[in-house]
């Protein structure tokens, strides 16, 4: 077996009483050789510089890794080294809220206002309206790129939400789903009033430190104890080179983004969702009805593609494979891409991360192998237009849709449907408009071409939807963006 190559065992686990819970393998121990072997020849081909899988299975976790973590230097990868897991930190911040509602510290229904005075958004009336639940599954209409540098801080998120304020929704409270990172940064300043400590405090003390994920922290001063991934940015099909900066995100961003781990870590944070909130240990974290209600469908994606998302729970993105069900989420960084799968039927999850080129395509096709192979799912075909698109009616999608920071226009040419994505207020200098050509999937749902997106493999999802009140809507990245025109 390879140096980098990593088997702990970490069996045992605790039943709801607290007791010793066994696990056969069932014959179901990952052959790491051929995962190795697989893993090396699937970032070969689309050249992804570094990768490090983690898999977990009848509660004991499998590592392997390999590549380069900096193209420039040459580092190895192993499966001790850390990246950044982007939006997966949702995961994190998601179940410290949990677990502080479950000590009677925190209501997930009172509006967001009773704890923080300071909040509020353009709509006067929907301020009073939010609540942390819809926080936590993206139901509450904030939106999700406002972008503003508070500082290295330890003020950095009550900066963050002041500066914040009066920011326009993208829909109602409670009438749609819409990615919102700002949400996320919302329940992260909760988290320090509620505990009276900085997020990346309560973060370690209440989840990190009980279940012993000592490769895990939120600082780049932190990483540097530990074989750091470099983002890769390039063009497609080629070797990337390393990204202009580590990470380009504020320190407020942490609550959303920025995790820094290794997969084995992010396996183990899984471990205790599937144990029902208790630690290796015998700690419990979380109440069982807890983490079954994280778990519980709260809203539908009409996008199912972006993010692989059927639904949305209370910070888990929810997965549908014919009647599988599963959860996970994807994240995203400066040239940093992650996966996690669960399957809780067959107590299987599935942690990759990568420092760019093909992330996705990876993620694919080693998913769609080893879901099959350990939980028997059969994962969907890769987002496509049919070989024969369908005709659409495009006349009732034509318009201006509107979120914040962005416009998009779509209009028909010639019988096809384009769209421009414009950036505007204040993410005017993020990039030149994109255009993009719409390609009918069905009538509602169009494969938009001439976008490179990290979370698509070929084309960029485009789907049609509606608000409560019949305004419509396009969902572009999971943000819902009403038509205003």
């Amino acid at each position: 077996m390879r140096k980098n190559a990593v088997k702990r065992d970490e069996q045992g686990g605790r039943n709801a009483d607290g007791e010793g819970r066994s696990r056969s393998a069932g014959g179901r121990k990952p052959d790491l050789a051929h995962w190795q072997t697989r893993l090396d020849a699937l970032r070969a081909e689309h050249h992804v510089p570094a990768a490090s899988l983690a898999i977990l299975v009848d509660g004991t976790v499998h590592e392997v890794a390999g590549g380069v973590l900096h193209r420039g230097t040459g580092v190895e990868a192993t499966t001790d080294s850390v990246f950044q897991l982007g939006s997966i930190a949702k995961i994190y911040t998601a179940t410290l809220i949990m677990r502080l509602a479950a000590s009677g510290e925190l209501d997930l229904d009172a509006p967001v206002v009773d704890l923080l005075p300071e909040f509020s958004v353009a709509d006067p009336d929907a301020t009073g309206s939010i609540t942390t639940r819809l926080l936590l599954s993206h139901t509450s209409g904030l939106t999700c790129d406002f972008t503003y540098d508070s500082g290295r801080g330890d003020d950095c998120l009550a900066r963050y939400v002041e500066a914040a304020r009066n920011v326009a929704l993208d829909c109602p409270p409670g009438t749609a789903l819409s990615y919102s990172s700002v949400g996320y940064n919302v329940l992260g300043r909760i988290i320090e009033v509620v505990t009276g400590k900085v997020w990346d405090e309560a973060l370690k003390d209440l989840l990190l430190t009980p279940l012993g994920l000592t490769h895990t922290m939120t600082l780049p001063e932190e990483a540097l104890r530990f074989r750091a991934a470099m983002g890769h940015l390039g063009e497609a099909g080629q070797d990337p080179d390393p990204a202009p900066a580590w990470d380009l995100m504020p320190r407020s961003a942490g609550p959303y983004g920025r995790v820094i781990a290794t997969a084995g870590d992010v396996a183990r944070l899984a471990l205790m969702h599937l144990d029902g909130g208790v630690a290796q240990d015998g700690t419990r974290v979380l109440p069982e009805e807890a983490v079954a209600s994280m778990q519980r469908h709260v809203v539908d994606s009409p996008d199912k593609w972006t993010v692989s998302a059927d639904g949305w729970g209370l910070g888990w993105t929810l997965y549908d494979w014919d009647g599988v069900r599963g959860f996970g989420h994807d994240g995203a960084s400066i040239g940093q891409y992650g996966y996690l799968r669960v399957v809780p039927s067959a107590g299987v999850a599935i942690v990759l991360l990568t420092n760019g080129g093909g992330a996705r395509e990876l993620y694919a096709a080693l998913y769609r192998e080893l879901l099959a192979e350990l939980a028997g799912v059969t994962m969907p075909e890769p987002f496509g237009p049919p070989a024969e698109p369908p005709v659409v009616d495009l006349a009732p999608l034509v318009g201006t849709y509107r979120r914040e920071g962005v416009v998009i226009t779509v209009t028909e040419r010639d019988g096809a449907g384009h769209a421009v994505y414009e950036f505007v207020d204040g993410m005017k200098d993020f990039s030149e408009p994109l255009e993009i050509d719409l390609v009918p999937v069905s009538g509602r749902v169009f494969a938009g071409t001439g976008v490179g997106a990290a979370f698509s493999e070929d084309y960029m999802p485009v789907v049609f939807s509606g608000l409560e009140d019949g305004t419509g809507c396009v969902y572009i990245g999971m943000r819902c963006g009403p038509k205003i025109a």
